[in-house]
């Protein structure tokens, strides 16, 4: 009887081996000095980082609605690298400098999904976002690999 117990602890105490972890991929655009990953995919889940709403030549396009479209192209584009679409987004998280500006931004959010397909999502009211931008927003994805 003793040697059930320590043949459980025996197992218990063998490492996983590292093909059966899920590997951590980094996906960066080429040439990207950001100081983070705009997306990172463990396993079947890809981490898309908060993406604001800036125009490609870095500038913060004025309105909630420009922001917004610039803050949802940034964040189809991060999808992308891991291989991924707004269509397997399963919870997305929004950060407003102003609530006021809810209804401008959902407006705009809306369009990016296909009707009866909207992640789960959490908004928050912030008191600053980085480079003055109204907008931000980040995203969990699930999708197996293609």
């Amino acid at each position: 009887m003793i040697l059930r117990p320590l043949a459980c602890l025996a197992l218990l105490a063998t490492p996983v081996a590292a093909q059966d972890a899920p590997r951590v991929e980094h996906l960066s655009r080429p040439g990207s000095r950001a100081p983070f990953s705009p997306a990172v995919r463990v396993g079947d889940t890809v981490y898309l980082s908060g993406q604001i709403g800036a125009a490609p030549d870095g500038t913060i396009p004025q309105g909630m609605a420009a922001q917004a479209r610039a803050a949802m192209t940034n964040l189809g584009q991060a999808a992308r690298l891991a291989g991924v679409g707004f269509d397997d987004m399963a919870k997305c998280t929004v950060m407003l400098a102003d609530m006021s500006q809810w209804a401008a931004f959902n407006a705009v959010y809306v369009t990016y999904f296909t009707p009866g397909r909207l992640p789960a999502r959490s908004a928050f009211g912030v008191n600053g976002l980085a480079m003055g931008a109204g907008v931000e927003i980040e995203c969990i994805a699930v999708a197996p690999r293609r």
